[in-house]
């Protein structure tokens, strides 16, 4: 199959003309006007959005086609026998179980049946924590986060944190805003918790009583939860202290039994994301009835277990979060969906069979090379900038030199044998691969950090920065057409994977990765005239993404999507430069020079479709802007963009150049 793959990808170096498909674009639309519906108009007028979709763009086709990939190596694993306890045979019990619709059927709710009835006989405050803390252990964190990850200002070491979470709605803005879309999803979620209730036997005016007792259980929690856009604020949500500390906070809760029922030492240091919304908890459980918190938790594990249920349930969860929330027409088929819940559970081990069949050795030397060039040019652009002082300036370059790259797969690959699956129960095992997760993590706190391991999967199209090991990570998946093209010429190759590689690197100094220093400790490496030179041109980029309207009242959210908008507009100057300075150039292809075809093999990254009211939920909860404003957003800021397409004052793609953003 490798060989298919790189024949298959050679054919685009003695084609070059595949790697930009004229057929993709909308030649009919004045590049200098509209760049996205320019470049690609044709690729939105083939590739309507699939029923079981609420968008669908270039990341999600590629997804499909990663999906199609590890479906192949499913069939063959599904079907051969494998040694007991061994990671094949864990991947196809897990797979059959799910796809033993029979069975699952035939069960209804049986499976939860127990846990509804533990929680109906709960006769305490301290039954209810107890509960909570069984949840917790076993990998269904209810009410609140806890979990190890590693100290912002020590990143070396891992220590607990609690986060807020607790909520059924995906956004605490939903609870409490009174726009008419708000609105209409919190009647729509009352009913449907209504629904669910009368799944399990409840009787109707019951189930909406109790409908409206969660919902103001949730909507209290909302009130004390912190905003998305202060949610990225690494300083707000950084407030360690220790177990007495906590106790201080959350003076309700026994704290000493949560840490002895999850097997944590909790002598450590804990940081605590939100402290109000833990106050908050503490204070429910004082003044909310014991019945409300039956309800509550009793919701937790019905809404937390729909998906593995009879189709009843799974029906019911989609009707609410796919139809309501995202305006999907229809469920995906059950096999992507199994094989989807199965790549999560057993990531690496399927990860080693795809690495193996769909990622040549020479794709990953290729990257090497890309990211060596990029790097340089960032370095270039650092030492270039006249608004940084030379002081800033040696940071930033420490932190350039001493970013890690990880490519394609890890060096070593997790180990699944302490987690137990079988053939006989698809929820069964959804409750084991909980705990195994849960227990591999809690494992980490108070140890030092794993600088080996990766957050995604070889099989993910995706890419990451991630801040506290100060590093980019690109897995198998993404390098393939139309991000990566093994023999493709230079342009494509730097206008699309060499974007996305300039976007990460970038991440390490937008708006939060600059506040982490080159250990990937959070601490301020700039002067203080520096600094607020730095929000100053950000702040271009905030009231230029604000003014992007996604429909008659609803606009962009610029403040929300600015760590990603830095990162997109980094990401192409970069790129460009890198590609200028050492990449090579040919003769027009197509019709298109080397210049022009960067550009639209970057904005072809970006070509989708999405159904409005997805674009409305993605405007509140996304930090990417959409795909079109990823488009255009960061070309309106490119001279060099003005050259290759002639953008001249008066067209929508020019802006005056004491209006754009300039940055890194």
């Amino acid at each position: 199959m490798i060989a298919l793959m790189a024949t298959t990808i050679t054919s685009c170096s003695t084609n070059p003309e595949k790697a930009i498909d004229l057929s993709n674009l909308d030649t009919s639309v004045n590049p200098a006007e509209d760049f996205d519906n320019y470049a690609n108009g044709g690729w939105k007028e083939k590739n309507p959005i699939p029923d079981d979709k609420s968008r669908f763009g270039t990341f999600d086709k590629l997804r499909d086609e990663a999906e199609v990939q590890v479906k192949t190596l499913f069939e063959e694993i599904i079907t051969s026998e494998h040694e007991a306890g061994s990671n094949g045979q864990k991947i196809a019990d897990l797979y059959n179980s799910g796809m033993d619709t029979n069975t699952i059927e035939g069960l209804g709710y049986q499976p939860i049946a127990p846990l509804l009835e533990e929680i109906e006989g709960i006769n305490s405050k301290d039954e209810i924590q107890a509960f909570i803390n069984k949840s917790h252990a076993t990998g269904n964190s209810i009410l609140f986060g806890f979990y190890g990850s590693a100290d912002r200002k020590n990143s070396d070491f891992v220590i607990a944190h609690f986060s807020q979470s607790g909520l059924g709605l995906s956004d605490r803005d939903y609870y409490l805003e009174n726009d008419s879309r708000s609105k209409e999803i919190r009647t729509k979620y009352v009913e449907h918790i209504a629904k669910m209730f009368e799944l399990i036997n409840t009787p109707s005016d019951d189930a909406k009583e109790f409908a409206d007792r969660i919902m103001a259980f949730e909507t209290r929690l909302a009130k004390a939860s912190l905003t998305r856009v202060e949610l990225r604020d690494p300083e707000k949500t950084y407030n360690k202290t220790n177990l007495q500390g906590l106790a201080d906070m959350a003076p309700n809760y026994n704290w000493d039994a949560f840490f002895k029922t999850i097997d944590v030492d909790p002598s450590g240091d804990i940081n605590v994301g939100m402290p109000e919304f833990m106050k908050a908890t503490s204070e429910m459980l004082e003044d909310v009835s014991l019945e409300d918190w039956k309800l509550y938790i009793k919701w937790d594990i019905l809404s937390s277990s729909a998906s593995y249920l009879s189709s009843d349930f799974v029906d019911q969860s989609f009707d609410f979060y796919g139809k309501t929330m995202k305006d999907q027409k229809e469920i995906r088929a059950r096999w992507k969906r199994v094989q989807g819940l199965t790549n999560s559970v057993l990531d690496e081990a399927i990860g080693q069979l795809y690495v193996a069949k769909y990622f040549p050795p020479e794709a990953k030397e290729r990257m090497i090379k890309l990211v060596d060039n990029l790097q340089l040019a960032l370095k270039d652009r650092i030492k270039g900038l006249d608004w940084m002082s030379d002081a800033t300036k040696e940071k930033a370059l420490e932190k350039l030199a001493t970013t890690n790259t990880k490519i394609g797969y890890p060096d070593k690959w997790k180990d699944f044998s302490s987690l137990e699956i079988s053939a006989d129960s698809y929820f069964n095992n959804i409750l084991n691969a909980r705990a195994f997760g849960k227990r591999e993590n809690l494992d980490k706190i108070n140890k030092p950090v794993d600088k080996e391991e990766w957050f995604m999967s070889p099989q993910t199209v995706n890419a990451y920065y991630n801040p506290l090991f100060n590093e980019i990570v690109f897995p198998a998946a993404i390098l393939q057409p139309p991000f990566f093209y093994l023999d493709a010429d230079d342009a494509v190759n730097y206008g699309a994977i060499g974007v996305v590689i300039g976007h990460e690197m970038t991440h390490g100094f937008d708006d939060k990765g600059c506040k982490y220093d080159k250990d990937g400790n959070m601490n301020n490496w700039w002067t203080e005239e520096d600094g607020e030179k730095f929000e100053k041109r950000t702040k271009v980029l905030v009231d230029q993404y604000n003014e992007f309207q996604i429909s008659d009242s609803v606009f962009a959210d610029g403040t929300l999507s600015l760590g990603e908008n830095i990162a997109d507009l980094g990401g192409v100057n970069i790129a460009f430069q890198a590609f200028q300075e050492g990449g090579k150039k040919t003769e027009p292809i197509s019709g298109f020079t080397s210049e022009q075809r960067f550009f639209l093999s970057y904005a072809h990254l970006w070509a989708n479709n999405t159904r409005e009211k997805e674009m409305q939920r993605l405007t509140k909860e996304d930090v990417h802007s959409l795909g079109r404003f990823r488009v255009l957003g960061p070309l309106r800021n490119v001279p060099e963009f003005y050259a290759a397409f002639n953008v001249e004052p008066g067209n929508y793609m020019y802006l005056p150049k004491e209006e754009r953003a300039a940055i890194w």
